[in-house]
């Protein structure tokens, strides 16, 4: 399945009336343009709407700018989509049987290790991921997952193997090509946004991928988009408050706004719900549900510790342990006790009320 999407934007205007020299096409990851820059729309109730493009921005997307203002070049001008876009399979869903549409693969691992030192931190790791699927990756402590979202968010290299996110392969291209394309929402990140910062700048400032709004300018359409996200995110109410200021809860679910601003291609969770008591997880799970139900949204991966984290809605599960894959595939058949038992090292009992997972170790 594709998304819903048109890659020519024809809402704002066709690819006959916007010349590539003025605004590129984008297409699953790539630029088609010599003309760095980012598309932004307003769309009351969808993460999606009009759009219109913005040339000449500088560092769009959160990985790796570490939040300062024009350090980084311009994006490289021009990917050639069709030769890097188009992949083997990956040896996971090879050795699965699966049917994969190498178009719609935004992720694909194929022998992936990590190491640092004498410390292996991933081995063997053989996993794709597709556009409309929402993957949550579950393991202990030391387990790899965020070595492993860290590679799908362009921000490390594998030691062995290849790792190709959003048809672009690691170590052979410009990471700052495609992490505008990415949306990520961490811990790490919260902690580099200025308590003093107004929420709707932590939000609108994704453009430009800083953290402490300076002399970057912004269109109306940029701060409208950034009002909606908020709003749709349950936090518009905040937006002229001072990010110190808000609670945990309040805190994640703007950063997931501001993850959102740049229209992503991919999403990553790296443990959303971490800090939060049980309202505020039980409310960030249900907004994430509802992002994840979304057809329109994008592929999304989510590490966690905890079952009773996993929203509903989503579709894939992954369980790693001591930096191999215990099981993956889809999440009812991946799920269970044996599997997560031997994942946390437990004999633990799973249960299923609806939707939602509760775990507990046997008696």
């Amino acid at each position: 399945m594709t998304r819903n999407r048109s890659i020519t934007r024809s809402r704002v205007s066709s690819e006959s009336d916007t010349p590539q020299s003025v605004a590129p096409v984008r297409r699953r990851g790539q630029w088609l343009s010599g003309v760095p820059g980012m598309w932004t729309g307003v769309g009351r109730g969808s993460i999606t709407g009009a759009w219109q493009w913005h040339p000449a921005r500088r560092g769009c997307g959160d990985g790796g700018n570490n939040g300062l203002r024009g350090d980084r070049p311009e994006p490289a001008a021009v990917l050639d989509g069709d030769e890097r876009r188009v992949r083997a399979r990956g040896a996971a869903a090879v050795s699965h049987g699966w049917e994969v549409d190498v178009d719609d693969l935004v992720i694909q691992m194929d022998g992936v290790g990590v190491r640092r030192g004498k410390t292996t931190l991933l081995a063997d790791v053989n996993w794709s991921v597709e556009l409309d699927e929402r993957w949550v990756v579950l393991g202990p402590n030391g387990a790899g997952k965020t070595t492993l979202l860290k590679m799908a968010s362009t921000e490390m290299h594998p030691s062995t193997g290849t790792v190709d996110v959003l048809g672009e392969r690691l170590g052979k291209t410009n990471v700052f090509d495609i992490r505008p394309l990415i949306g990520l929402c961490s811990g790490a990140l919260v902690n580099r946004v200025p308590g003093q910062e107004l929420v709707r700048d932590v939000v609108v400032s994704a453009g430009y991928s800083v953290f402490g709004r300076w002399r970057e300018e912004y269109d109306a359409l940029d701060t409208d988009r950034a009002v909606e996200l908020l709003e749709q995110l349950g936090v518009a109410h905040l937006a002229d408050r001072d990010f110190g200021t808000l609670s945990e809860g309040e805190r994640k679910r703007v950063m997931i706004s501001r993850a959102l601003m740049t229209d992503p291609e991919l999403l990553l969770f790296d443990e959303p719900a971490a800090g939060l008591d049980l309202g505020g997880r039980e409310d960030l799970v249900a907004r994430l549900s509802t992002l994840a139900m979304d057809p329109d949204a994008p592929a999304s991966v989510l590490v966690t510790h905890h079952v009773e984290e996993i929203p509903p809605g989503f579709t894939h599960c992954l369980l790693l342990r001591d930096g191999g894959i215990v099981a993956q595939g889809l999440l009812d058949d991946v799920l269970t006790e044996d599997n997560l038992s031997k994942t946390f090292d437990q004999n633990l009992e799973l249960q299923r009320a609806g939707d939602r997972y509760f775990a507990r170790r046997r008696a």
